[in-house]
């Protein structure tokens, strides 16, 4: 059957005088090819987008941030999990990464984890995720088990070992950790880092009984610390366990137990938890109450080089100071909501709705706290947290940890209310007392930081109708300002929308909820809600953002290594064992690299993966861009042998980055454009070849590069070759 396109190709062909074809990208550029002439770069991009007055697609930077938040924790698990199958070595069967791979590729699709399909096609987004989690979720367990087994990486089939995870553990549901363990039981925990450098981090895992010790491998007793888990938690835990797992929790935990896991880099190590004979100290709450009065008093909070100041009548953040390098600066958070246009004033030619894709507000709205709120503050040797009950829906624990220097920043927010009719949107301002005269960065993709000026674009003559959409941004990892002294950065845990409307502040968006549709295709308002117990509601939402303000010079460190930690956060496994059978693990500490080497601070591994042919995917990719660190936007330098340690690398070759052609092919057919150059215009540096003999990998600033290896099979030492003592 001739297409009508078809019909017009061949009578246009009949006349002689044009030929008419069905073009293809690669015929199109061809053409463009051809002309010889110089083309204009462009370095930035496009955002924000307006089809139309009043029309600003900003609004799905946050569409479902429930749903945004499940793809980025499953894609930080399936990197984690392709790690440890490699370790263990691929089978032919038995459970893979495969389905958890199908499903993350799809909800890469433009309206899935954007948040603008339909509610049931996002339930079945997240279905397929979940689905490729359970089978990942057997191979992590099972490849964890043989290598703490000591099995060799070809025999380990039936491990005897059966370790739990827990995917609800950010709402404390967690049952393996929540037995109460009888004498002679113990809880080990196996922490994995899948970061090519050695970490320390907070593990958070909820417990029933208070009397408890924690051990490292050697026996060593861990300083840990109890938190109450607060009434508000446990609410949300019950109710959404419900609506997950399709079954009510029978009991709940009453702490969160705290300690520090330090882990070799990809690799794991093992903690034991048992009953003791003197309970962990549990943080003292210090509780003090919102008022409209003066705030000369203050409330110091934070046991470390960081300190935050709140004032003690109006429980607000007033200062934040970090005493090792004097960072001081004014920091005031508070929350707003923008009331959605729902478009009725509109000409009924050009109606506009907010919707799942279009950000349109109809004013902005701030809130304060519901009458005389407590602020509780509890402190202990690792951390302090300030519990604020902002109001009956959005609910915000702040923690300051003795051994970093950020602020984390945990948010629960909903059901947004809609009695009144109205959508809402709900934002968070930060203020400090940074000049940054209009100027703000945010992220492209979680690597380039572009330059955002309020109200301008740099290649057109810009008129903002919307002044709040009009300068709202995709946020991946983080955005930050900067005057001539210090740099304020916030990271997220997820994508959201953000921007700087007033100078020294950033904005981020949370959550959405709202009841028209804007017609551009979704055809149902973005109005999410969950059902279980016995009734449905309107979706809360729990996340997490990071504050730190650094030296004018300095921020870049701990965007870039701290982001990688929120997008590979340690990875938890959990077993009970009888103390007379198993007093520990053949091997309790793993690393699988040379146990003195670790990756470069500036170079992150972001694929680790056994092939079916048994070859190695393997992927570097440098943090920095050109002139963003003075220390660590230079070459760095990745020794293979030293991560492969205990295998002999037979054959590399260098693939195009989504490795379906080798490079040396990809650089022939490469076209050589003709550019009009900017002044400030620079070669792009690229790292050279490996060499067969040293297999040293070279990486220049923002370069990213991919690799198929060929190892050999055999590991002649087994497992305990490996281990980091």
């Amino acid at each position: 059957m001739v297409s009508e396109y078809g019909k017009l190709i061949h009578y246009v062909n009949q006349d002689g005088r044009v030929n008419a074809l069905y073009s293809s990208p690669s015929i199109y550029t061809d053409a463009k090819y051809a002309l010889d002439k110089s083309w204009p770069l462009k370095t930035d991009d496009y955002f924000p987008y307006a089809d139309r007055i009043n029309a600003y697609w900003t609004g799905y930077f946050t569409s479902r941030p429930a749903l945004k938040l499940y793809v980025r924790m499953m894609s930080g698990y399936y990197l984690a999990a392709r790690q440890l199958e490699f370790f263990k070595g691929r089978i032919e069967t038995g459970p893979t990464t495969e389905i958890l791979a199908d499903a993350l590729a799809i909800a890469q699709h433009h309206d899935a984890v954007s948040g603008t399909s339909k509610q049931h096609v996002a339930d079945d987004y997240a279905k397929r995720l979940f689905i490729g989690y359970k089978q990942a979720e057997d191979l992590v367990s099972n490849s964890l088990a043989c290598m703490v087994e000591s099995a060799s990486a070809s025999g380990c089939k039936n491990p005897r070992i059966n370790f739990k995870q827990c995917p609800l553990l950010n709402i404390s549901y967690c049952p393996p950790t929540e037995a109460d363990l009888a004498p002679g039981k113990k809880l080990v925990v196996v922490v994995y880092n899948a970061l090519g450098w050695k970490r320390a981090d907070v593990v958070r895992i909820p417990v029933v009984n208070k009397n408890i010790i924690v051990q490292d491998s050697t026996g060593k007793e861990i300083e840990s610390q109890l938190l109450p888990i607060v009434k508000e938690s446990i609410a949300i835990r019950n109710y959404y366990a419900t609506a997950y797992v399709g079954e009510s929790p029978t009991s709940s935990p009453n702490y969160w137990l705290v300690f520090t896991a330090t882990v070799p880099p990809l690799g794991f190590s093992s903690y034991v938890i048992t009953s003791g004979k003197q309970a962990v100290a549990a943080s003292i709450p210090q509780t003090f109450y919102k008022t409209d009065g003066s705030q000369s008093d203050s409330v110091e909070v934070g046991s470390g080089n960081l300190k935050l100041l709140y004032s003690a009548n109006g429980g607000k953040f007033t200062q934040y100071f970090n005493k090792r390098n004097q960072v001081r600066s004014s920091l005031e958070q508070s929350f707003s909501y923008y009331s959605a246009d729902d478009g009725s004033k509109d000409d009924h030619k050009d109606i506009q709705a907010s919707g799942a894709y279009v950000f349109r507000p109809n004013g902005s709205f701030p809130i304060h706290p519901e009458g005389k709120v407590p602020v509780t503050i509890l402190r202990g040797p690792l951390l302090d947290e300030v519990h604020q009950n902002i109001n009956s829906w959005i609910y915000q624990i702040t923690r300051v940890y003795k051994e970093k220097e950020h602020v984390e920043v945990e948010f629960t927010v909903g059901p947004i209310p809609i009695d009144n009719g109205i959508g809402k949107e709900l934002v968070t301002q930060i203020q400090t007392d940074i000049k940054s005269n209009k100027t703000f960065y945010t992220d492209s993709n979680g690597r380039d930081f572009l330059k955002r000026i309020r109200d301008y674009r740099a290649d057109w003559d810009l008129q903002v109708n919307q002044p709040a959409a009009g300068n709202y941004y995709p946020i991946n990892l983080g955005l930050f300002l900067k005057d001539n002294n210090n740099e304020f950065s916030v990271l997220v845990d997820r994508s959201v929308g953000g921007s700087s409307l007033v100078d020294g502040q950033l904005e981020l968006m949370l959550h959405r909820r709202l009841l028209n549709d804007d017609g551009r295709g979704v055809a149902e308002a973005l109005n999410e809600t969950v059902c279980a117990l016995g009734k449905c509601m309107g979706l809360t939402v729990q996340g997490k953002y990071y504050i730190r303000i650094d030296s004018l010079g300095e921020g870049a460190k701990w965007r870039r290594s701290f982001g990688q930690e929120i997008y590979s956060p340690l990875l938890l496994a959990f077993t009970e064992q009888d103390g007379d059978k198993f007093t520990k693990f053949p091997v309790p500490t793993f690393t699988g690299i040379d146990p003195s080497y670790s990756l470069p601070d500036n170079v992150a591994i972001i694929t680790l993966q056994e092939l079916e042919d048994h070859t190695v995917l393997l992927r570097f990719a440098h943090l920095y861009e050109v002139d963003e660190d003075k220390d660590l936007s230079t070459k760095a330098s990745v020794e293979l042998k030293r991560l492969f340690p205990k295998r002999k690398i037979n054959k590399i070759k260098e693939l195009s980055l989504s490795a379906n052609q080798e490079r040396v092919e990809m650089e022939k057919k490469r076209l050589k454009w003709k550019a009009e150059a900017p002044s400030d215009s620079r070669e792009v540096a690229r790292g050279g070849p490996v060499d067969p003999t040293k297999l040293v990998v070279e990486l220049a600033p923002m370069e990213i590069r991919t690799f198929v290896i060929d190892l050999s099979q055999s590991v002649p030492e087994g497992w305990k070759s490996h281990m980091s003592l």
